[in-house]
């Protein structure tokens, strides 16, 4: 009998495993390939914890695998000899959310480690902010962003607020790979957590403190109090963790003007209005400028479930038409802005530094030279660009400015260690309002950007392959192009590889090779002529591959053409790889 077949047995007959796993897995015992997904493998705690389908098994999201999970990170708190600190853990509006952060607690309980859970749903950057805010060693974050309702999470923090990097990541990891058997973990009743003082509820005072750190990031508050009468917004939290944060720091700005999208307001993990919660997805912003069209709104903002990643539309005055602002549009609009009137009202740090992934917008380099401040490339993850604000509070050199990523995500300020749609949409209004008072919109100020730095576009392509033999696909797409490296890519020449995972940049003329100065990722990267580019990596929460890639034009329509065309040849060659 293969393995997995013992551990389908053990969990089915084990009293250990509750009534309702054991009647879950029954209901399956002669769908061999249903029982063989769930239990080939275990679902992996990754750099990024835990992501999967809720369900029993050990290839899915369920309380065993979130106490076994716990009882690593646990684990690995005590070796650190760090059990005197505390656990924060919040949750989102998902199925089984705050199942699960009882769960994680009960365990961090029995190990004599005292967490600290959110009373109800939060986003995830103010669970960021409560990790520094209260002096803990970790953080829990239930959630599974933006994917769809069947899917659940478990991210982990450190005590600098952000998602666990080296070395933490790796010794977490390997504790949570030590634990061989399931019925190992700790648990014991809320109850008696509660009474050993080991669990205890947070909320309001947090949520204070937390809204008063974006309030105090705003730039001109006199030019809201002048343009807050005129401004309309209309702001969908997606079922999600946003609508109270989000509405309460607008109102107390002064916006009187916010109309929320009804249908999508209410927290909701079957996420009813659509079939995937993700504010890059077009379906996401059906119902808000359904609203925005009635109302004649300026701006219309879409945060995911746990509010960390923000879409955006923004209307053309001339045309009467909303535009959408790609993540890598919505954080140059906001690095300028930012960094600008930083500049005009206070001046910048002769060590600012602006900090970009890999796969994001060239156009932010040209941001950062345009004012004079130092530029950081980080892998992708915002941890990366956590760990840089770590690395400049320890060397005392570095003045973080302004971080983001083409996944929709930013941070303003250092209150968080991760991604703020919180702030990110304060702070989008407040540069709607500026411009207002200026005559334009927010479109306005992206052409002019575009006018500015140069006509950037970019793109993604990606391709889901589920199961065992996608993993396996997926990885031989990239030994292929890491083996083959094409000479040129859609007409554009390949000028330099970058290889993460080999810490090379080969240039192709001259055959030279340097370190990428990195850590270690699977990841190709090809550098093009006429600055253009192709990165491709593997999703880190997903079963699939990602194909970014950028180009400048000389106008609007001319990158829409030149991006179009290298999507098109980008599709060809994965193709002719499947």
């Amino acid at each position: 009998m293969e393995d997995y077949r013992k551990a389908y047995e053990e969990w089915r007959t084990n009293p250990h495993f509750d009534e309702a796993t054991r009647a879950e897995l029954k209901a399956i015992e002669s769908d061999e390939n249903e029982i063989k997904e769930r239990f080939y493998t275990e679902l992996e705690f990754g750099t990024a914890g835990l992501r999967g389908v809720i369900g029993a098994g050990t290839n899915r999201m369920n309380r065993y695998v979130v106490q076994k999970a716990t009882q690593g990170l646990a684990n690995y708190i005590l070796k650190q000899d760090k059990a005197d600190k505390s656990v924060a853990i919040a949750y989102d509006s998902r199925r089984m959310s705050p199942e699960f952060a009882d769960f994680a607690a009960e365990t961090l309980a029995a190990n004599g480690i005292k967490a600290y859970v959110f009373e109800s749903l939060r986003p995830t950057p103010e669970l960021s902010f409560a990790v520094r805010e209260l002096g803990c060693i970790a953080g829990i974050n239930i959630t599974a962003s933006h994917n769809p309702p069947e899917y659940n999470g478990y991210k982990v923090y450190w005590e600098d607020g952000a998602q666990i990097t080296p070395p933490h990541d790796t010794g977490i990891m390997a504790e949570v790979k030590a634990i061989t058997d399931y019925t190992a973990a700790k648990t014991m009743s809320k109850e008696d957590a509660v009474k050993a003082g080991l669990y205890e509820v947070i909320g309001e005072k947090i949520d204070d403190a937390f809204i008063a750190q974006l309030k105090s990031r705003v730039l001109h508050p006199e030019t809201i109090a002048q343009e807050s009468k005129n401004l309309r917004i209309v702001y969908t939290p997606l079922h999600g963790t946003g609508n109270l944060p989000v509405r309460r720091v607008l109102k107390e700005l002064g916006f009187e003007h916010v109309y929320v999208v009804p249908e999508q307001e209410k927290p909701d993990g079957e996420f009813p209005t659509v079939s995937y919660p993700n504010p890059e997805a077009e379906e996401a912003f059906a119902l808000g400028l359904k609203l925005a069209k009635e109302i004649d709104a300026d701006l219309v903002l879409a945060t995911d479930p746990d509010a960390d990643r923000l879409g955006v539309r923004v209307k053309d005055a001339k045309t009467g038409e909303y535009h959408t602002l790609t993540g890598n549009m919505s954080g140059c609009l906001l690095a300028d802005y930012e960094i600008g009137q930083t500049k005009a009202v206070k001046g910048l740090p002769d060590d600012g530094v602006l900090i970009k992934t890999i796969v994001t917008t060239n156009m932010a380099d040209a941001i950062a030279k345009y004012y004079g401040t130092s530029l950081i490339e980080v892998l992708t993850g915002f941890k990366y660009i956590g760990q840089q604000i770590l690395g400049f509070e320890k060397s005392g050199k570095g003045t973080y400015l302004f971080g983001f990523e083409e996944s929709y995500g930013c941070l303003i300020g250092t209150h968080a260690r991760d991604k703020d749609a919180i702030v990110a949409s304060m702070a989008l209004a407040e540069a709607a309002a500026f411009y207002k008072a200026q005559g334009k919109t927010l479109w306005d100020a992206m052409v002019e950007l575009y006018e500015r730095y140069g006509y950037y576009k970019d793109d993604i392509k990606t391709i889901t392959l589920k199961g065992i033999e996608g993993l396996q696909k997926i990885q031989e797409i990239l030994e292929t192009l890491r083996n083959n490296a094409p000479k040129e890519i859609g007409g554009y020449q390949v000028t330099a590889v970058r290889d993460y995972k080999a810490d090379t940049i080969t240039d192709i003329a001259t055959g030279t090779v340097r370190p990428t100065g990195l850590p270690a990722s699977n990841v190709l990267y090809y550098e093009l002529t006429d600055d253009a580019w192709l990165c491709v990596r593997p999703s880190g929460t997903e079963p699939k591959v990602k194909f970014y890639y950028g180009i400048k034009g000389t106008s609007l329509a001319d990158a829409d053409e030149k991006s179009s065309a290298l999507g098109e040849q980008v599709l060809a060659m994965i193709n002719e790889m499947l």
